[in-house]
């Protein structure tokens, strides 16, 4: 008997054990969860999610689960637990309980390649002062005067080097625009100077390493890009001891009305995050913008009545330019570009450069009778809702007349969209996370498709297609052959 008198002390605590993970697993009983599977430990099922595919659709991975399973799931996705959705009213509600019920939380890989203080993957009070910072830079008042005449000004660079009957990459020459208008506005760097082609060149290093597999070896592409940040970094910290000194000795240069000069004279921010956020500003505004550009160019062949109508409307404008004596187009021949916005509207519907979103839940949320556990990952895929035949009629076909108010009928087939699809339609976020350079993108976008239709033809000169990866991109660039109007 003494010898069984230590289980019995023990006893009271086993058993207190024994209730204690019963009561957790009863706990964990109570949410319920959206179908799905979980897939392999670990991985889960992010090598699938992440297959390559047509930009112009969800995806075979994203159309057999929704098929399955329905517009709510739940997967292990990035190496966490994960509720995906490609509900229309979720991933708004989402976006709009950010830092409330939901939290922005990308992988650390993103972090790690775009930098800690990146508005990318800041959270909270941080977040909204780097994004004052670029709402303040990019005012309306400054879109209207300075940004209009830069926009213009880099876009004709690029269209007027094109030759009759070329063949040459859309991709690269969207990229040549959005990069150096980027890099002047944010650093005052002019266009071929060798400075700005060898940042240039490290930066398409840096990019092809943000998506990549993050594996910090030797020779892979994620390492390169570590290097490439580290020099860019460098460059950039150079630019600010000059602009320091400069300011400090009283020899500040007007003609540099750029943000580094803002950021130095209107915030407190630390060297660090200086860096950070030119870095993460240099990325978001090149790259989105420059995709979206060679999407208009891939779409617009496609439909004919499309740029029969764009010709027509900034014919109108340039006639009245030359009526006026004017040359510069303004802020009142943009808002003229009523057809031009279908376009662009169109464009990012069908093409989603930005396809899904990382965020966390920072409580238990139940919606629709579905639970989303408290540190969950949730992945709104605007791309799912965008291409959703619910909301869009013949979500496939590009049909900018859609966008109309009147929903005019000159468009192929009965492609319309209702307000309440409309509402819906978020290629740029949402909520308090809503990107900060929405209208410059949107004003790029329009003026170069104002110059492209009144002086080029063009015609795709090889087969190709945006696919993603999961950032879209075109594997051959989208070679074209262009010819003078």
């Amino acid at each position: 008997m003494p010898d069984s008198e230590p289980i019995f002390l023990l006893l009271p605590s086993i058993l207190s054990l024994i209730l204690f993970f019963i009561l957790i697993k009863r706990k964990q009983r109570r949410y319920n969860l959206p179908p799905g599977n979980m897939g392999w430990p670990f991985l889960g099922e992010t090598i699938g999610y992440l297959r390559p595919y047509s930009a112009t659709s969800v995806g075979e991975f994203m159309h057999q689960h929704i098929s399955r399973y329905g517009n709510i799931y739940k997967s292990n996705l990035f190496g966490e637990k994960t509720i995906v959705s490609a509900d229309a009213g979720l991933n708004k509600f989402i976006l709009q309980n950010e830092g409330r019920l939901f939290e922005c939380s990308y992988p650390r890989s993103i972090g790690g390649i775009l930098g800690k203080w990146s508005m990318l993957v800041l959270v909270g009070d941080m977040h909204r002062d780097m994004r004052i910072i670029s709402l303040n830079f990019l005012s309306n008042a400054r879109l209207r005067t300075h940004l209009l005449r830069e926009v213009e000004k880099h876009t004709l660079l690029v269209l007027n080097t094109w030759k009759e009957k070329c063949i040459f990459s859309a991709q690269d020459e969207a990229k040549k625009f959005t990069f150096n208008l980027v890099a002047k506005n944010i650093m005052s760097m002019d266009p071929g100077h060798p400075e700005t082609e060898q940042l240039k060149k490290e930066y398409v290093t840096f990019m092809k390493g943000v998506v990549s597999a993050p594996l910090n070896l030797p020779g892979t592409a994620y390492r390169k890009a570590l290097q490439s940040r580290s020099t860019i970094l460098k460059f950039i910290e150079k630019k600010m001891e000059v602009r320091i000194r400069k300011m400090k000795e009283g020899k500040e240069n007007s003609e540099e009305d750029d943000l580094l000069e803002w950021v130095l004279k209107h915030s407190n921010l630390s060297t660090e995050q200086i860096l950070d956020l030119i870095l993460s500003l240099l990325f978001a505004g090149h790259e989105t913008s420059s995709v979206a550009i060679t999407l208009a160019i891939y779409f617009l062949p496609g439909c004919p009545l499309a740029i029969q109508q764009l010709r027509e409307e900034h014919l109108e404008v340039a006639r009245a330019k030359n009526q006026s004596g004017e040359t510069e187009l303004n802020w009142d021949d943009y808002k003229k570009m009523e057809f031009t916005q279908c376009v662009i509207n169109e464009t990012l519907r069908l093409g989603n450069v930005v396809r899904f979103l990382h965020r966390k839940a920072l409580k238990d949320i139940r919606y629709k009778g579905y639970d989303i556990p408290c540190g969950w990952k949730v992945l709104p895929v605007i791309a799912a809702v965008h291409l959703d035949p619910c909301l869009f009629d013949h979500p496939q076909l590009f049909n900018p007349w859609r966008w109309q108010q009147n929903n005019g009928s000159r468009g192929a087939g009965t492609a319309t969209s209702s307000a309440s699809s409309s509402n819906y339609f978020m290629p740029f976020g949402g909520g308090p996370r809503l990107c900060a350079g929405t209208e410059l993108a949107k004003l790029e976008m329009a003026v170069f498709i104002h110059h492209l239709v009144l002086n080029y033809q063009w015609e795709l000169a090889d087969t190709d297609e945006a696919f993603a990866f999961p950032f879209v991109d075109f594997p051959k660039g989208l070679p074209i052959r262009v010819f003078k109007s």
